[in-house]
């Protein structure tokens, strides 16, 4: 009797349903996640953004107006109630009986403005500069970076000071737009002159921020500007200005990003020391650094008076460098999703 033959065994095709599959994370959610991974970012950029919704409401929070002055109520301690007003002087009041927790908040929109201004204002011109050097190469990246690399050979804060001068007591010596000052004039809550002084401190720090961008900008367009990507935009007849406006620094913002965050923090120190060697905006408008300048004269009698402008410098410095540094981390692309 034959035995029967043993049937082959069946192959079972595990077929996955659609939600079985991974979902596929964007890019953005990986950085997002990558980001908040860093526990002092996320803290500092908490922390930044009360102190820029402060900056934003510092009309409604203050109880005193930036410039208001009691000459009764002066150096009053922190916490104290004005007898004159019957309003509280949360942080004390300075030799005029101004209020410092109102100049504080005013200080800081004024402070902030500056700084985001500077950083974008220089990222467009050296993205824009070393975008430009690198894509052409030759004589044109030569005589550019040479004229990049003697500009940093100049020490920054003796020329920053003199230019500040120059610009600050004669304003007309740079045009700008009536329409520019007011519109200043209206988002800090200044007068003209005191708006005009803004820009030109904005111009100031401008002059030398773009500089390291540049030569950042024009050392990664160097080393993409020959992919694949690149060349078949050029062979499609893309301009040169599209290939580097549309192609080249987008691909190489990265870096770009992380630079900007962490610039601001030096923006915020450089327009705090002109503000306290009287070379930035000027008294009564108030800034964190020409706060910090009027308590030298009185800072043995009131030692507590240099802490109230100096810390916000202090916390927004080290905050833009945590910031920058978790940026940093979730843009790597070299680190594990």
């Amino acid at each position: 009797m034959t035995a029967s033959a043993t049937p082959a065994p069946k192959k079972v095709v595990e077929i996955l349903q659609p939600e079985a599959m991974p979902k596929e994370e964007s890019q953005f959610a990986i950085i997002r996640r990558r980001f908040f991974r860093h526990r002092l970012a996320t803290f500092s950029l908490g922390l930044l953004l009360v102190i820029f919704i402060a900056a934003i409401f510092a009309r409604q929070l203050a109880s005193y107006g930036p410039t208001e002055i009691e000459l009764t109520n002066r150096f009053a301690p922190p916490g104290s109630v004005s007898a004159e007003s019957g309003r509280t002087n949360w942080l004390g009041t300075d030799h005029l009986g101004r209020d410092y927790f109102s100049r504080i908040l005013y200080a800081a929109r004024i402070s902030l403005t500056v700084a985001f201004s500077v950083v974008i204002l220089s990222t467009v011109i050296g993205s824009l500069f070393g975008a430009i050097s690198g894509y052409y190469g030759g004589l044109v990246d030569d005589i550019a970076m040479r004229f990049v690399e003697f500009m940093l050979t100049i020490p920054e804060l003796p020329l920053l000071l003199i230019i500040s001068s120059i610009l600050l007591q004669s304003p007309q010596a740079i045009p700008v737009p009536k329409a520019l000052i007011d519109l200043m004039a209206v988002l800090l809550y200044l007068g003209p002159r005191e708006a005009l002084q803004v820009i030109m401190v904005m111009l100031v720090l401008t002059a030398f921020g773009w500089l390291g961008v540049s030569r950042l900008m024009r050392g990664m367009v160097l080393s993409i500007k020959n992919m694949e990507y690149v060349e078949a935009a050029r062979a499609l007849g893309v301009s040169d200005f599209g290939i580097i406006t549309r192609h080249l620094i987008p691909n190489a913002f990265a870096p770009i990003i992380v630079q900007a965050s962490l610039a601001l923090a030096g923006f915020v120190i450089t327009e705090s020391v002109l503000g306290f060697l009287a070379f930035g905006i000027q008294d009564p408008t108030p800034t964190w650094g020409n706060m910090l300048a009027f308590t030298q004269s009185y800072m043995f009698e009131h030692p507590w008076l240099p802490l109230i402008p100096g810390l916000p410098i202090f916390i927004c410095a080290m905050a833009f460098n945590f910031v920058g540094d978790g940026l940093r981390d979730a843009l790597d692309p070299r680190l594990k999703h």
